[in-house]
C-alpha cells in the first residue's frame, strides 16, 4: 500500500511538473507539497466530512442535505491547495469531484476567492454542478 502511494505521488509530481509553464518559478518542494496535499485530502475526506458534520451539529447548524469533502483546485495551476466540504442533494453531491478556486482583486481593497463546485478534477475540462454549495473550507498545514 505504501509503495502504491509513493508511486502515485511521484507520478503526480512528474505530470504536474510537465504541465507547469516554463515562465513560472516552481520548485520541487512546491510540487511535492501539492502532491502531498492531494494524498492527504483523498485519504482523510471521509473522516474530515464526519468531523465537520459533528462540529456544525454541535453548534445547531447541521443540515439535512448530503455532504462530501472534495479537493480545492486553483484555476491556472491545477494543483490541490486544500479541501472544501460541499453540500446539496445526494445525486448532485455524488456528481461533484472538486471545488474550483478563482481569485481576483476588487477595487484594490478586497481580495475575492470564489469556490465553484465542479464535476471533474481537471481544471481545463469541467462543468459547474448547479445546486451544490460550499459549506466549509479545510486548510492543510504544511
Amino acid at each position: 500500500m505504501k509503495k502504491r502511494i509513493i508511486i502515485g505521488l511521484l507520478a503526480f509530481c512528474l505530470l504536474s511538473a510537465a504541465a507547469i509553464p516554463a515562465t513560472q518559478a516552481v520548485g520541487l518542494g512546491d510540487i511535492l507539497k501539492v502532491g502531498g496535499i492531494a494524498v492527504l485530502v483523498d485519504r482523510f475526506a471521509g473522516p474530515l466530512n464526519n468531523f465537520i458534520n459533528t462540529l456544525t451539529a454541535k453548534h445547531n447548524a447541521n443540515s439535512d442535505y448530503a455532504t462530501k469533502v472534495v479537493p480545492i483546485i486553483t484555476l491556472g495551476s491545477g494543483g490541490y491547495v486544500g479541501a472544501a466540504q460541499i453540500t446539496g442533494p445526494q445525486h448532485l453531491v455524488d456528481a461533484t469531484q472538486a471545488a474550483l478556486q478563482v481569485e481576483a482583486d476588487f477595487n484594490s481593497s478586497f481580495r475575492v476567492k470564489a469556490l465553484i463546485p465542479i464535476n471533474s478534477k481537471n481544471p481545463v475540462n469541467f462543468s459547474r454542478v448547479q445546486g451544490v454549495g460550499v459549506s466549509a473550507m479545510i486548510d492543510v498545514r504544511i
